[in-house]
């Protein structure tokens, strides 16, 4: 595929840079594929409520849009089917949608893996699975440490309009699950106390799902949005670039040819002159005068 073929087909008309100040798309559905694709259940009740079900009944994702509240997306592991979560994770109605997908993406991964992968629960100083290493990915791109208060650990993005949080000491399990009172907690905005979108995880989420989320929020690359749909990106913080198609490429020498043909002038038709050959009777001549 080609880069002018690439820039067609996105859905957008400006770039938003950095890409943690967009915002969601509007739709679930790039979110939901990965599991789906799975041969995941999925139900709908009344309201237009999405649930997603693996086929062992112990991962369960959400897709609230008619939620109690701004919880759009709530996805929780079980190790059995009928008792209480494992670990949950919420990300909120303007959380953009591909920071969603990475998580559902490593999801989808793990849970092909069995629940080894998406069961384990972050252990510090394991090479695998030291809950530092979901932080990597935003220190390589500049985020800095920071010590916003007591038993806090948090990276702040460059720009000052995002960052990550891990609190220490003891969490109540039920508060990590339905409140921002969690391990885990990532946001974009000017304050962390009203911020524009976050997500959330309880203190016994994979470290490689964690790690899947920063690693894409750390991404460079800006995301396609829509100018018009300022809900898409954080108005007046987000630096919007617009997206311009290539120019065409440079026509070839059949190209030209073909084009100095088709505006040639048509030939005049030729005239038809009589010639003479020996079959030809001549004329007889006139009589002198």
């Amino acid at each position: 595929m080609s880069l002018h073929d690439d820039l067609q087909a996105l859905d957008g008309d400006v770039f938003v840079s950095p890409r943690h100040l967009a915002s969601t798309t509007g739709t679930g559905d790039p979110a939901l594929t990965p599991l789906l694709d799975l041969g995941w259940d999925l139900q709908h009740d009344d309201l237009g409520n999405a649930y997603v079900n693996s086929p062992n009944r112990r991962v369960r994702l959400g897709y609230l849009p008619e939620g109690e509240d701004d919880g759009l997306w709530r996805i929780n592991a079980h190790k059995d089917p009928f008792g209480p979560p494992t670990w949950g994770v919420c990300f909120n109605d303007r959380v953009p949608t591909e920071f969603v997908q990475a998580f559902t993406s490593a999801l989808a991964t793990a849970y092909e893996q069995g629940p080894d992968a998406y069961l384990t629960r972050p252990v510090a100083g394991n090479d695998e699975h030291d809950p530092f290493l979901a932080v990597v990915p935003l220190l390589q791109q500049g985020w800095e440490i920071d010590r916003p208060r007591w038993g806090v650990f948090a990276v702040q993005a460059p720009d000052g309009l995002a960052g990550l949080e891990f609190t220490t000491g003891d969490l109540d399990p039920e508060a990590e699950l339905t409140t921002r009172d969690a391990r885990w907690q990532l946001w974009a905005g000017t304050s962390i106390d009203r911020p524009v979108w976050y997500a959330t995880a309880s203190t016994d989420t994979p470290v490689a799902l964690l790690t899947a989320v920063t690693q894409c929020v750390a991404d460079p690359a800006p995301l396609p949005r829509w100018r018009q749909v300022t809900l898409s990106y954080i108005e007046g913080m987000a630096q919007l670039t617009p997206i311009i198609p290539p120019q065409p490429p440079a026509p070839t020498p059949l190209d030209v040819q073909r084009a100095a043909a088709s505006r040639r002038p048509a030939a005049l038709p030729a005239v038809s002159v009589p010639r003479w050959s020996t079959t030809t009777r001549p004329a007889l001549a006139g009589p002198r005068r």
